[in-house]
């Protein structure tokens, strides 16, 4: 198990070869990183078992008074709840905070009986989120705004 960032070994098929005709631009950005490398911009996570799961962009930052916070760190506390099935998270413009955070996320197939079980509601939900981002991370890391998406 090991996480780190995605880089491609080879060339392929339909490669960008330049950004916007600033070519010391793309080498800088995609080949000086991991030299001999192309660097996606993606982060990875291998299983002992040899699966990779992308985690994100390494470069996705949201800035919310002062706090530098990746998208793939929030994002990675709730793809672990258990209602949860994948997740992503956004930056907007905030008039006070600079940036707001706000939290789609996809529920997981699960039966109406459990969801039951754990008393969840869509805004239930919502608030177990926000307050699980809170103790992980920090409160300033809580979303604005939490939407459910089918």
């Amino acid at each position: 198990d090991v996480s780190g960032a995605l880089c491609i070994s080879q060339a392929w098929p339909g490669m960008a070869r330049t950004i916007y005709n600033d070519h010391k631009r793309f080498l800088e950005t995609y080949l000086t990183p991991y030299p001999g490398f192309f660097f996606t911009g993606d982060g990875v996570y291998r299983t002992s078992e040899g699966y990779y799961q992308l985690t994100g962009r390494l470069d996705d930052i949201i800035n919310i008074s002062g706090h530098r916070l990746g998208t793939a760190e929030v994002e990675d506390i709730v793809n672990h709840h258990v209602a949860v099935a994948e997740s992503a998270v956004i930056g907007y413009p905030h008039e006070i905070k600079g940036e707001g955070k706000m939290l789609s996320f996809l529920p997981q197939n699960i039966s109406p009986g459990a969801m039951a079980l754990h008393s969840y509601t869509q805004e239930t939900l919502a608030a177990d989120l926000q307050e699980l981002i809170s103790k992980k991370i920090a409160k300033y890391a809580a979303p604005d705004y939490v939407q459910v998406t089918h």
